[in-house]
């Protein structure tokens, strides 16, 4: 696992469109999609590196992480609309090659099935873009989900709905149950680049790099994917024991390596 330090939301945010557009010109053409506050700032810049040093995402395919269920399609918070209204509609992606679950299926597990055969049709996702809930999830793998668990309905915990109700109009609109990419599904992406910015990400962080692998936190998947970035500004990495060895690999590694 690699951690790299930026100084602020803004540098990390870069940080990881830099990683995303080396992808694009290694010929990656499969992107795995979060939403959440963490990438946003990604995704601002990758629109603006397409509007104005026209990076081109014509020829890429998208799956979303998860989505919620039983929220109406056009919902504003359901996260294709959020996808949509802060990227995919700003780039030349083309909308029928954005993937994602159904929040209006009428059988979740059969929809979590067609999703998961879905991503095994397309191939392995090239970059998968992640964040981290305060509790160590990523998509909607709340602690105690399988290592190798598969897309699938959850039910959310109390404490992730109390956190994702700034984007409703109370916590009584946060849908209690979601479709998500498990974790064996989301490692099996050939690169796993997790962004998490903000002093109330640090103990997640902490945990998910240097604590133990365990279901207790569920990022911590990452400490055994054979490519996983972790993007943090210095808020984010405040509790992390070996920062100075993580500023000292960024600083010596080998040009040739890249991300």
């Amino acid at each position: 696992m690699e951690v790299v330090v930026r100084s602020d939301a803004g540098e990390a945010g870069r940080t990881a469109a830099d990683i995303v557009q080396h992808a694009l010109r290694r010929g990656v053409r499969t992107l795995g999609l979060a939403t959440g506050s963490s990438p946003l700032l990604t995704y601002r810049e990758l629109v603006r590196r397409h509007t104005d040093e026209e990076l081109s995402f014509a020829s890429v395919e998208v799956f979303l992480l998860d989505e919620y269920v039983a929220l109406p399609a056009f919902h504003p918070q359901a996260y294709a609309q959020v996808i949509r209204r802060e990227f995919t509609q700003h780039v030349d992606l083309d909308p029928s090659k954005v993937r994602a679950p159904s929040s209006t299926a009428t059988d979740p597990v059969a929809e979590a099935r067609r999703y998961e055969e879905a991503l095994a049709a397309s191939g392995p996702i090239g970059v998968q873009i992640l964040g981290i809930g305060r509790n160590g999830h990523i998509g909607f793998n709340e602690p105690g989900s399988s290592l190798a668990s598969r897309t699938r309905p959850k039910t959310l915990t109390e404490a992730t709905r109390r956190d994702n109700a700034r984007f409703f109009t109370s916590l009584q609109d946060v849908p209690r149950h979601v479709i998500t990419q498990g974790l064996a599904t989301i490692s099996e992406a050939s690169h796993l680049v997790l962004i998490a910015t903000g002093p109330g990400k640090a103990d997640a962080v902490a945990a998910a790099v240097e604590g133990p692998v365990s279901a207790r936190c569920p990022a911590s998947v990452l400490q055994l994917h054979p490519h996983a970035t972790v993007v943090l500004d210095e808020s984010a990495a405040a509790k992390l024991q070996d920062l100075p060895y993580y500023r000292h690999v960024a600083r010596h590694k080998p040009a040739s390596q890249g991300y």
